[in-house]
């Protein structure tokens, strides 16, 4: 097995045309839109199946565990066949992972909904893993935080629009079965599931659609000149060797915590918002607020990319993380608009975290950024892993409590900045190169 070295940048030193970095960057709005869709699903298919919350976030766990699986042979795919026709076939799973929810709408079960997430998540880690690291490094080191998290904020314009859509798409009608479930024979009780279910099939045909026109747009870009290139392989067998590196140790943990945590508030948002403590509000109307969880993110990112100029990246990510902990806090003791705004504005204080996280485990990687950069996206499981567990806090202790469980997970990205800031992690890979 094979992953690609970092060393040569560009082709002949060409810089890369403006309106084809523009298309990369619109793939960070591409799949910020496709996740967010899984926030939009959680509670119609938890009203849909009658799952307690524990399950229902086995929606994130199906999706967020396609990076476990497919990071490192995403990694392994990117050395073969290179950045952008790895992008081709990413898009054309994201593709096919949608089109498999008009079977699993028609067959009404539950299984079938986890499968087509795993398949659309798939092909999300193959450009998660292609595109985190082409556009960090199609510039300057110093100035790879900022374009990074430039890039991501157009992820998080993503992520804002689609909960509008999810919403008036999949949550108009509501989240409940209509009637009473126990009063119905089994064949009745499943074609009531595959007739409500059929609200899933147009947003994801149509969307469906677009990623087919995008893979075919990439693919006839794949020539272009200028492009990131693979200038030679290392042998896989040395995947996980950039984990000796402190610092990229550290910051998978915190891209682990991060995603979880980030997942975790997206995931039980809407129905924290339905709660008569907090909002009390309608299925359609606490998912369409969800959107503001997401603007929060988006805007924190184009503020981001400018102070990143001015703050060094570590520090505004200890800001972020202790931010976003303490809103989650005050948020779970809390009744009414306060807790609904606090849990909202960690959106805010989620912004630079992911680019933040990334570029600071990446940065003295050089050659190794590749492996370094498949085992960031390996890492984002997290987001299969926490929502599990703060679903059954939630199942426990109520949703209210839950949210301790994103607060930890800041706490400990808290950490990996700290210790960055001060040059703790540098300073101890120093120590173990040293001859002995």
């Amino acid at each position: 097995m094979d992953v690609p070295s970092h060393a040569a940048e560009t082709r002949s030193g060409v810089k890369p045309e403006i309106g084809v970095t523009a298309m990369i960057v619109g793939l960070f709005f591409v799949w910020g839109f496709c996740t967010v869709m899984v926030d939009t699903l959680i509670p119609k298919l938890k009203g849909l199946f009658s799952l307690s919350y524990a399950e229902a976030m086995l929606s994130q766990f199906a999706f967020f565990l396609a990076y476990l699986v497919m990071s490192i042979p995403a990694g392994l795919l990117l050395a073969r066949i290179g950045y952008l026709r790895s992008i081709v076939v990413g898009l054309a799973v994201m593709a096919a992972g949608c089109l498999l929810f008009a079977p699993a709408a028609n067959v009404g079960l539950y299984p079938m909904f986890l499968l087509a997430l795993f398949v659309l998540a798939s092909g999300i880690t193959l450009l998660q893993v292609a595109a985190n690291p082409l556009i960090a490094n199609l510039g300057s080191l110093q100035s790879s935080h900022m374009r990074l998290t430039l890039a991501q904020a157009f992820n998080s314009l993503g992520t804002t629009v689609g909960p509008w859509v999810g919403a008036a798409f999949i949550l108009s009608a509501g989240v409940d079965l209509p009637g009473d479930p126990a009063t119905l024979s089994t064949e009745a009780l499943s074609a009531l599931r595959r007739q409500e279910a059929s609200v899933v099939m147009v947003p994801f045909l149509t969307i469906a659609t677009a990623l087919g026109i995008l893979a075919i747009s990439f693919w006839l870009l794949r020539r272009k000149p200028g492009l990131p290139d693979v200038p030679h392989q290392v042998s896989g067998r040395a995947i996980l060797a950039p984990l000796r590196h402190s610092r990229l140790a550290l910051a998978t943990l915190s891209i682990f915590l991060y995603v979880g945590a980030e997942v975790s508030i997206g995931s039980i948002l809407t129905n924290y918002l339905m709660l008569p403590g907090t909002l009390g509000e309608t299925a359609a109307r606490a998912g369409k607020l969800v959107s503001l969880y997401w603007a929060g993110a988006m805007i924190g990112r184009f503020i981001g990319s400018v102070l990143l100029r001015k703050i060094e990246a570590a520090s505004l990510l200890t800001f972020c993380a202790l931010g976003a902990a303490t809103l989650a806090v005050v948020s779970s003791l809390s009744t009414g608009t306060v807790a609904a705004v606090t849990i909202i504005a960690i959106g805010l204080f989620n912004s630079i975290m992911f680019p933040g996280i990334f570029s600071l485990g990446i940065e003295k990687l050089g050659d190794e950024t590749p492996q370094g950069s498949a085992l960031l996206c390996l890492a984002i499981v997290g987001g299969a892993v926490v929502p599990v567990i703060t679903g059954l806090a939630a199942d426990h202790f109520g949703l209210p409590a839950s949210l301790l469980v994103p607060a930890i997970c800041y706490v400990g990205i808290a950490s990996f900045a700290i210790l960055t800031r001060i040059g703790a992690l540098d300073r101890a890979d120093a120590h173990h190169t040293l001859p002995a």
